[in-house]
């Protein structure tokens, strides 16, 4: 998210709690000098895994617990991202935890967002229901915002696990990646582009007709980031989805193939990733600020990164024209895009151009809350810097969608996104450079694709009435049921 952090400086400065370095690893909570037995309902909370951030739990009553985000590591400035999990719960065991230590103020919470929650026999992440979540300045904690939420367990074997939003892994991207490599695909390209500090992968896919890599003609080349903030995991999802689309048997996406180059890295900041951080690397670094100078050792990734597209755009009869870095938002709703603000009058218009189409594809983006802009705190992003260094005919873009949701054009109801919503998104970007480039025409609508429809439309109509909540705040989904029975 390209947000300023001010709020995070102030919450840092005055952050009073003793320092939180490490996750909980098993921690069982009891009451205050029990020595007993540990009991059902004893609840056992661990955030030792993979994206995992939960610092503290403390003890308020059997009902309530409070719980402490683990800042990033090397920054205590930055808490936002929690996800943990909790077992020993005894059956119709009700609770509320309230996350104390927010590093921002301004939250989708007041909108009506909620944590997502799933447990071993219901695997599939769902949204708490909004009526049971409450964002408000705290007396008990220096008035600083605390979102509670309540919840009761009903399957005592069960582990629980709740996060900030649905979580898209490392594990989870190579995991793709290796079985998109296995199909072999003539196509599609997999590269190791580095290393992490921690020595994970950067990956890059070339996605293209290999004839047009070895033509002499002109080339348009179309580069694409994910993941420099590594807890805005919807940023995961859209990119995948532009993936899918690409890789896909659809007409359409043949047509894009023969006639554009497409380099992705769909996670440029692994380490973030898997240590659980919202939006630092390992060593504690923000690296959408390090564009400018970025270190081959402090930030790899970034820098190796950076000499690619430095040495794409010196190349001859190779015209980069887009550079397009996903990320989420955690305080406006639908997706929506940032772009650099320029003198001349036609390069404006010619600017505007992609997010109009888009606008038109992808019904929960939305081209009112696209904006230009020159602001010096963004000088290091990749936005701001890779615009000033390519050539006139080149566009850079910071791609955002909500961390909670959307409204389509006439509706004032949100409709929270889910994960195959956000790769809907990432669809109808793809989509969108067939219209860009004009090449409708060329795409043989005779050949059925049962792998896609011919655009991703988002039903306001149906999925608002299965998935939102009214003015009153009632249920937020039909299958959804906080209390008992399924969430």
């Amino acid at each position: 998210m390209e947000e300023n952090q001010r709020d995070a400086a102030a919450a840092g400065s005055e952050a009073g709690e003793e320092a939180l370095v490490g996750n909980v690893n098993k921690l069982m909570v009891t009451p205050p000098g029990y020595t007993g037995v540990p009991r059902k309902g004893h609840l056992i909370f661990d955030a030792c895994f993979e994206s995992g951030n939960l610092g503290r739990v403390d003890y308020i009553s059997e009902f309530e617990f409070d719980l402490f985000i683990r800042p990033d590591t090397c920054n205590p400035r930055f808490r936002v991202w929690f996800n943990f999990t909790l077992e020993n719960v005894r059956e119709t065991q009700r609770v509320i935890f309230n996350i104390v230590n927010f590093s921002k103020t301004k939250s989708l919470y007041r909108d009506g967002m909620s944590p997502v929650v799933k447990s071993t026999s219901r695997p599939k992440w769902q949204r708490l229901p909004a009526k049971n979540v409450y964002y408000y300045r705290c007396p008990d904690h220096r008035r600083n915002y605390v979102m509670s939420f309540a919840f009761c367990f009903d399957r005592e074997d069960d582990v629980y696990q709740f996060a900030y939003c649905y979580p898209y892994t490392y594990s989870r991207l190579q995991h793709y990646l290796d079985s998109l490599e296995r199909k072999n695909l003539d196509y599609v390209q997999r590269e190791l582009l580095g290393l992490s500090v921690q020595q994970r992968r950067l990956d890059l896919l070339t996605i293209t007709n290999p004839a047009l890599l070895s033509s002499e003609k002109e080339k348009r080349l179309v580069f694409l980031t994910a993941r420099v903030h590594p807890g805005e995991s919807p940023a995961s999802f859209v990119c995948q989805g532009v993936i899918d689309f690409l890789v896909s048997q659809h007409p359409a996406a043949k047509v894009l193939r023969d006639h554009v180059i497409f380099k992705i890295v769909p996670m440029l900041n692994p380490d973030g990733v898997y240590l659980g951080n919202y939006r630092c690397s390992l060593m504690g670094f923000d690296l959408n600020r390090h564009w400018q100078e970025p270190s081959p050792w402090a930030h790899p990734t970034l820098h190796a990164v950076k000499q690619l597209i430095v040495q794409m755009s010196r190349e001859r009869n190779v015209s980069l024209e887009f550079y397009i870095d996903v990320h989420a938002h955690s305080t406006m709703m639908n997706g929506f895009m940032y772009g650099n603000v320029f003198e001349e009058e036609e390069r404006v218009q010619r600017q505007a151009v992609f997010p109009r189409l888009l606008c038109q594809n992808a019904p929960d983006f939305s081209f009112s809350s696209t904006s230009f802009n020159r602001d010096v705190v963004k000088a290091g992003t990749g936005r701001r810097f890779l615009g000033g260094l390519l050539d006139d005919t080149s566009y850079c873009y910071t791609l955002e969608v909500s961390f909670y949701s959307y409204m389509t054009a006439g509706s004032s109801t949100p409709v929270p996104y889910t994960e195959d919503t956000y790769m809907k998104l990432g669809r109808n970007v793809a989509r969108t450079f067939l219209d860009y480039y004009k090449l409708n025409h060329l795409v043989d609508d005779s050949k059925p694709s049962s792998h896609m429809s011919s655009l991703d439309a988002l039903p306001p109509a149906r999925q608002g009435k299965r998935n939102v909540k009214n003015q009153d705040g009632e249920k937020v989904e039909r299958r959804i049921h906080s209390i008992r029975g399924d969430f």
